[in-house]
C-alpha cells in the first residue's frame, strides 16, 4: 500500500534516484572549455556556429587563436597585442582549411555508394541528343540529383537520407539544375520550372515553348540564363516568367555555362569556340578557341584567381586567364571530359571526370594531374544498415589510387563506371555513375 499524509490527504509519492534535467546551456563554461580543447581547428569552427553562448565562450578564452598557434607552432598562449583579428583569424583558418583540402588528395580513399535513381539514360527526341541522366550538385550539406526516372532528389550530406522529391511536370525530361536555401531551379526540356524547397508545390512553370531546344541553364537571382541549340542565350525573369532578352553568343549549339560575379556570361559550344559576354548590354567581350574543334562539355569559373576551366569530348582539359585572355595550359587528361568543378575558395586543386571513369585531381595552375582514382577491385565492403531513419542502403567500397602508367583499359570497367558529373566539398568528391549510382569519395591524409 501507498502511504498517506497523516491528514488523510492524497498518497505521497516515493522518488527513486529522480534526475534533474539540464540543458546544454546550463554547462559550465569551463566545462564547454575542456571539452572544446579537444576538438581540432574545423571542428571548433563549426561548434562557434552552433549558438551565441558557444560563440562567446571560445571568443572568450580565444581558443581558436591559441589552437591555431600550436598547429602553426607558435606561443601556447598569444600576447594580447599579437592576437589575430576576426577577419585576418578567418583568413588565416581559410588558409589552414585549403591546405588540409589540398593534402587529403594525397592519402587514402573511402567510397560510400547509392541507388539514386532507376533509369540511366534517356534522349532528348527534339534535337536527337543523348541527356545525361545523371547530374549532382552539392552545397549547404545537401546533394540534389536528377535523372532519367523524372525526379529530383535532395539527399543529406551526412545519413544520405532523402530529405525532399520533386517531381518533373508531364513527362518532360530534365535538362539541367541548380539550387539554393530557399528553391530549386531546373530547365525541363524548353520550360524553366522552379520548386519552392520543403514544399511539393512549385512556385511557377513557364510557359511552353519559351526557350527553344535549351541544353545547359546558370542562375543568380533574379535572372537565370539558359544556353540553347541555335546558339542564343536566353536571359530568363524568374519571378515575372518572361524572357527578358536574347543574347548571340555563339554559331553552334551552346552546350554549356557559367556566371560570373561581374554579371558576365561564358559559354561553351559544340565547335570548340568559348564566348564571354555582357549579361545586361549583350555584347560580345572576348572569344576563347580551343586548338582540337571538340565540343566543350563543361565550363568551371574560379573567381579568386580569375581561372576559367574547360573540358571538352575529345578528353582535354584546358585553362584560360580572363584577366589576360590567355591560355595557361592544355592537358589530355580522359577520352571525353564531361565535369570539372572546384571547392569554392580553393585556387589550387580541379576535380575531373569523365567517360572513362577515372576521378583526376588537377592541379589547377599547370594542369598536371596530382592523383587519380578508381574504385577498388574486391569484393563488396560491409553495406551500412537501411534503417527506417535512412531509408537508404549504402554500400562501402575502398578507393584506388592510380599512377599515369597505369593502363586504363586493364582495369575492369565495374570499378570505373563512367563519371557523368561530380561536385566537390571540403575533402570530399560525390560523382554521379551510369546516371544510376550516387558515389560519395571521401579523402583523408594519411596519418
Amino acid at each position: 500500500m501507498e502511504g498517506t499524509s497523516s491528514g488523510g490527504g492524497s498518497p505521497v509519492k516515493k522518488r527513486r534516484g529522480s534526475r534533474v534535467a539540464v540543458s546544454i546551456q546550463g554547462i559550465n563554461h569551463d566545462i564547454l572549455c575542456m571539452i572544446f580543447a579537444l576538438l581540432d581547428i574545423f571542428d571548433l569552427v563549426r561548434c562557434s556556429a552552433v549558438c551565441k553562448s558557444w560563440n562567446e565562450v571560445i571568443d572568450k578564452y580565444k581558443l581558436l587563436q591559441i589552437l591555431y598557434h600550436k598547429l602553426e607552432g607558435g606561443s601556447m598562449v598569444p600576447s594580447s597585442k599579437s592576437c589575430f583579428s576576426e577577419r585576418s583569424l578567418k583568413a588565416c583558418i581559410e588558409q589552414l582549411a585549403m591546405e588540409h583540402h589540398r593534402l587529403s588528395f594525397q592519402g587514402l580513399t573511402d567510397i560510400e555508394q547509392w541507388k539514386g535513381h532507376s533509369i540511366r539514360l534517356h534522349v532528348n527526341h527534339f534535337s536527337n541528343l543523348p541527356i545525361r541522366a545523371g547530374k549532382c550538385r552539392m552545397k549547404m550539406g545537401l546533394i540534389l540529383t536528377g535523372g532519367g526516372d523524372k525526379v529530383m532528389r535532395l539527399w543529406s550530406l551526412e545519413s544520405y537520407k532523402c530529405l525532399e522529391e520533386h517531381f518533373l511536370p508531364d513527362l518532360a525530361p530534365l535538362v539541367d539544375f541548380d539550387f539554393d536555401e530557399n528553391k530549386i531551379v531546373g530547365l525541363v526540356r524548353n520550360r524553366m520550372c522552379i520548386w519552392r524547397r520543403n514544399g511539393k508545390r512549385s512556385i511557377f512553370c513557364s510557359r511552353e515553348g519559351t526557350i527553344v531546344n535549351g541544353l545547359c541553364m546558370s542562375y543568380i537571382d533574379p535572372e537565370a540564363v539558359v544556353g540553347c541549340e541555335d546558339g542564343t542565350a536566353r536571359v530568363f525573369d524568374m519571378y515575372s516568367k518572361q524572357c527578358s532578352r536574347i543574347i548571340r553568343v555563339n554559331s553552334g549549339p551552346v552546350r554549356c555555362l557559367t556566371l560570373s560575379d561581374d554579371q558576365c556570361v561564358i559559354s561553351g559550344s559544340s565547335l570548340g569556340n568559348i564566348t564571354i559576354s555582357g549579361l545586361s548590354s549583350g555584347q560580345q567581350i572576348a572569344r576563347l578557341r580551343s586548338t582540337d574543334n571538340a565540343v566543350i562539355r563543361t565550363l568551371c569559373f574560379n573567381p579568386c584567381s580569375q581561372l576559367l576551366f574547360a573540358g571538352s569530348s575529345a578528353g582535354y582539359a584546358s585553362c584560360w586567364d580572363l584577366r589576360t585572355m590567355r591560355t595557361l595550359w592544355r592537358n589530355r587528361i580522359s577520352r571525353d571530359v564531361y565535369s570539372m568543378q572546384h571547392l569554392s575558395g580553393d585556387t589550387s586543386t580541379i576535380a575531373a571526370g569523365g567517360t572513362d571513369g577515372v576521378l583526376r585531381i588537377l592541379d589547377q595552375n599547370t594542369g598536371e594531374v596530382a592523383a587519380a582514382y578508381v574504385t577498388e577491385d574486391s569484393p563488396a565492403g560491409p553495406a551500412m544498415a537501411s534503417s527506417r531513419k535512412t531509408g537508404t542502403a549504402v554500400e562501402r567500397k575502398k578507393g584506388r589510387r592510380i599512377t599515369e602508367h597505369t593502363h586504363i583499359d586493364s582495369i575492369p570497367s565495374s570499378c570505373r563506371p563512367p563519371i557523368s558529373c561530380l561536385a566537390v566539398g571540403m575533402q570530399k568528391v560525390v560523382t554521379t555513375n551510369n546516371g544510376k549510382y550516387i558515389k560519395m569519395w571521401k579523402f583523408r591524409k594519411e596519418q
